[in-house]
């Protein structure tokens, strides 16, 4: 049975299906989902889908959703961590980090959200999934000096030598649609050196669609086409498996126990 490590079954993307897209996935053997929440608007949806579903979620603000009073609703967020620290669901604090693609006019505000959110996981004794696009030595040298427990660096897109830095910092690697497609010769490659314990499996869903779902923008009728769901944690797994060459019973053995590891459930 599969974990799909990152997930967004929040998303307005999954409004109109959710239980069959759910129903569909676990049929196939996806047996659990961690839902990270990215807006305040997103946690108590995020905690109510994984308890209907008995999947798990984490609480976060991620660097695309930074909001107009920050400090207010960082504050929002701690009490928010605090009321469900007792829920054996809740498994840390995410999607936080920093995007330097989307959003590099605001770098200073983006860091210092990050940090705090790492200082809240440090506080309350959580794991962090974190959002890594164009900004990993500056994610890693706050890691260094905020000492947590570990995560999981979602969609890693690194070199083999950032790659090994995160692992010692107990960090798996989140990898998902994207090694999917023929190009991408750098992702296939580096998971072709990373060690078992190194990894971990996801879709992102709805986003990051693997490359049988993905439709070039000039065929597209609507973006709901591509969309990408846990169901396609399966077959990505098997691109996966045959990239790694082992078994799917070896892949999916140690990759659970990664998310079992570090996110400690």
């Amino acid at each position: 049975m599969w974990i799909d490590s990152h997930c967004h079954l929040d998303a307005p993307e999954f409004s109109y299906d959710l239980p069959t897209v759910r129903a569909q996935a676990r049929e196939h053997g996806v047996s659990h989902c961690v839902i990270p929440a990215v807006h305040q608007a997103s946690w108590v949806t995020s905690r109510r889908i994984a308890h209907q579903f008995g999947d798990r979620y984490t609480l976060g603000i991620h660097p695309l959703y930074i909001p107009a009073d920050v400090s207010h609703t960082l504050r929002d967020l701690e009490k928010e961590i605090q009321k469900n620290l007792d829920d054996p669901l809740l498994v840390g604090v995410g999607e936080i980090g920093l995007d330097r693609y989307f959003q590099s006019s605001n770098a200073k505000l983006q860091l210092d959200l990050f940090v705090s959110q790492l200082q809240l996981a440090k506080k309350f004794s959580l794991p962090v999934i974190v959002h890594v696009r164009q900004s990993l030595d500056v994610i890693i040298q706050a890691l260094r000096q905020v000492k947590l427990s570990g995560g999981i660096a979602h969609a890693f897109n690194g070199s083999l030598e950032q790659a090994l830095q995160l692992l010692k910092l107990n960090f798996c690697l989140g990898f998902g649609g994207a090694v999917t497609y023929d190009r991408a010769h750098h992702l296939r490659r580096l998971l072709g050196e990373l060690p078992d314990e190194g990894m971990v499996l996801e879709t992102d869903a709805p986003d990051i669609p693997p490359q049988w779902v993905y439709i070039p923008k000039e065929s597209r009728m609507d973006l709901r086409q591509m969309r990408n769901t846990p169901l396609e944690l399966v077959r990505i797994a098997g691109c996966v498996a045959q990239l790694r060459k082992q078994s799917g019973g070896e892949l999916v053995a140690y990759t659970n126990q990664n998310v079992a590891r570090v996110l400690r459930w």
